[in-house]
């Protein structure tokens, strides 16, 4: 099946109108009429293959899928047509090891990303959500709740909400817990949103003065500026979870001794370059922890999506059509987007 896409050709080529080749629906597959598309700051780093990993071209992105399903599978009992969808990140695991008989299909080392993962089909790798169609395994197809009218809005959920999500869970996040959310952006602004949902003290921390009255507007409880010392030592160990969502280097020794005994500071972006030295003691003297994390398996990232629609939690956006992807990519850089940008698909039939 021969459907339109929006991707690119090179690294140091703009993202153009393509037609891509998806395979036929299997016995397992869910067919989706791909509704709306979130625009991550991966899907920039992948497309200018500024990770390293190796980017297969053509490269298509795009993992915050939302949509209708439109054909379904002989064996798929779960799912019909017209029923509204999403996919994450992650299209098929091995589906046997400990990590995916757990739910945790995220860690699976043969986890198949959504794009830019190698794979039989034409045209060999993954080929992701900035198009019309996609067809995923019914495993790692995700039910959406929400309100249709949200549903543009809720395309975000897909990433940036469940990598805030999944470790605001782990660490038991609720009532009576105290909880710093650090950079009040594309992951930022939907961790404040989940936080307080939760029923956690939530602060967020920030360099920018134009963010102070938007994180209170988001749902924090308490503002805090990193680049002032005072504001910080009010602070100082009485965090039981920070969760840092900043992806540049920058002092965790600040951060760190926010924490109270036990305390976790739980770190999600990928900086381009090593943070400072940890100063041993700020670890080790609270008994503190750092830890990573990276998005969540399917029955957490359906869990997450449950939540969010009980609790009306979707993400700022702002829509944008096909052809301005490029633009959105220029802008995302400067940091000038609230706070997220998400693609509405059906602008691709007219580019």
């Amino acid at each position: 099946m021969i459907v339109q896409a929006y991707g690119t050709y090179a690294s140091d080529k703009p993202l153009e109108a393509m037609k891509i080749t998806r395979r036929t629906v299997g016995p397992h597959d869910v067919q989706i009429d791909i509704a709306y598309c979130g625009i991550c700051h991966s899907d920039l780093h992948e497309v200018r293959d500024e990770w390293g990993f190796g980017t297969h071209f053509p490269c298509i992105p795009g993992h915050e899928i939302v949509g209708r399903v439109s054909e379904v599978g002989t064996h798929v009992p779960n799912f019909k047509p017209n029923d509204l969808v999403g996919i994450g990140s992650i299209i098929d695991s091995c589906k046997h090891c400990e990590e995916c008989e757990a739910g945790f299909e995220n860690y699976c080392d043969d986890m198949i990303g959504t794009h830019n993962s190698p794979i039989p089909d034409e045209p060999g790798w993954t080929v992701g959500g900035y198009s019309q169609k996609i067809i995923v395994h019914e495993r790692y197809v995700l039910r959406i709740r929400h309100p249709e009218e949200q549903l543009a809005a809720v395309a975000p959920l897909l990433c940036a909400g469940i990598t805030v999500y999944s470790p605001l869970r782990h660490w038991k996040v609720g009532p009576g817990k105290k909880v710093g959310i650090v950079g009040i952006g594309g992951l930022g602004h939907i961790g404040i949103k989940l936080a307080h949902a939760m029923g956690a003290h939530v602060v967020a921390f920030t360099t920018s003065e134009s963010k102070y009255k938007a994180a209170r507007m988001l749902g924090a409880d308490e503002v805090v500026f990193l680049s002032s010392p005072e504001e910080m030592l009010v602070h100082v160990k009485s965090f039981d979870l920070i969760v840092d969502t900043v992806a540049a280097p920058h002092d965790l020794n600040a951060l760190l001794i926010l924490l109270k005994k036990n305390g976790n500071l739980t770190l999600l972006g990928v900086p381009p370059s090593p943070h400072p030295p940890l100063e041993m003691a700020n670890l080790l003297s609270k008994h503190r922890a750092i830890t990573g994390s990276m998005v969540g398996g399917i029955p957490e990232t359906q869990e997450m999506l449950d939540f969010c629609a009980k609790y009306r939690v979707v993400a700022d956006i702002e829509l944008i059509h096909a052809d301005e992807i490029n633009d959105a990519y220029e802008r995302m850089l400067k940091g000038d987007v609230q706070y997220r940008f998400v693609m509405d698909n059906a602008t691709l039939a007219v580019v």
